[in-house]
């Protein structure tokens, strides 16, 4: 069985190169922001981060290719580094610590391996197939990590992204349903809420809006965590625009109910 041992310490290796940067600038009065076309925000510290990431990547895997959210994707071949460098920027520019840089491979079009460093938080997640999901400092100081085992709705804590995209959402009737059968409602957002789903703190986590550098790192995370990560319609993360994290064994029941089907499990 092909094993990802050194892409782990390697991807372990990258966030360590970029953890000190990330957090001198962090809710800094002198960050650069811009709104970007999208408009979505952007800091000199991202285009900085990526920058730094590729660079190490360039010495120690040039044949890969690397994808990231702020520059142009590098390289050819079966094997795709995806990265993001700050996963939260809102966050990142505002002083709340929930932000994380996500390293993500993909190879032969399937994810791999992914580790979320999220500095401020002192906490990292990581996975490589095979190998199971774990959150720690450190590789040397870590813990595995698997899905909670709750089997019905009513008994589920639930994380959401911004309810604004909820509410304008053609699955808004059936995301309100699901929210209210819930036993716990809160919105983690970004990167939070799917490992939260990993560790078993929350149950269901979900986005109806995703691009793929937010989503490579998670996909590894959830399924080695026993859970099951697709997008809205089911298919398989993280290469449509949505998310849908659960700890597996609500899987259907969540998407059932977010499709507004009457088949859900009452």
């Amino acid at each position: 069985m092909v094993t990802f041992d050194d892409d782990l310490r390697l991807a372990h290796v990258l966030a360590d190169a970029v953890e000190r940067a990330t957090l001198q600038q962090f809710a800094s009065s002198d960050l650069q922001v811009e709104v970007k076309d999208d408009g979505t925000l952007v800091t000199q510290t991202d285009r900085y981060v990526e920058e730094l990431l590729r660079h190490q990547l360039s010495r120690t895997r040039p044949r890969d290719v690397v994808q990231g959210e702020e520059l142009a994707t590098t390289g050819h071949g079966n094997r795709r580094w995806v990265l993001d460098p700050i996963d939260g920027t809102v966050n990142y520019i505002r002083g709340v610590p929930v932000w994380a840089t996500l390293i993500g491979l993909i190879v032969d079009d399937s994810p791999v391996l992914g580790l979320v460093a999220a500095p401020a938080l002192a906490r990292r997640w990581w996975a490589a197939r095979g190998s199971g999901a774990w959150t720690g400092r450190t590789l040397s100081r870590a813990k595995r990590i698997h899905v909670a085992d709750t089997s019905r709705v009513e008994h589920a804590s639930l994380s959401y992204s911004d309810l604004d995209r909820w509410l304008t959402h053609p699955q808004r009737a059936g995301f309100l349903d699901l929210a209210s059968r819930c036993w716990r409602t809160r919105a983690y957002g970004d990167f939070l809420s799917h490992v939260l789903v990993a560790e078993g703190a929350v149950d269901i986590a979900l986005d109806p809006h995703l691009d793929l550098h937010d989503m490579v790192a998670l996909a590894p995370l959830v399924s080695e965590a026993g859970g099951r990560f697709t997008d809205l319609a089911d298919n398989p993360g993280p290469f449509g625009t949505s998310a849908v994290t659960t700890n597996g064994t609500l899987h259907d029941d969540v998407l059932a109910l977010l499709a507004g089907a009457a088949a859900a499990r009452a």
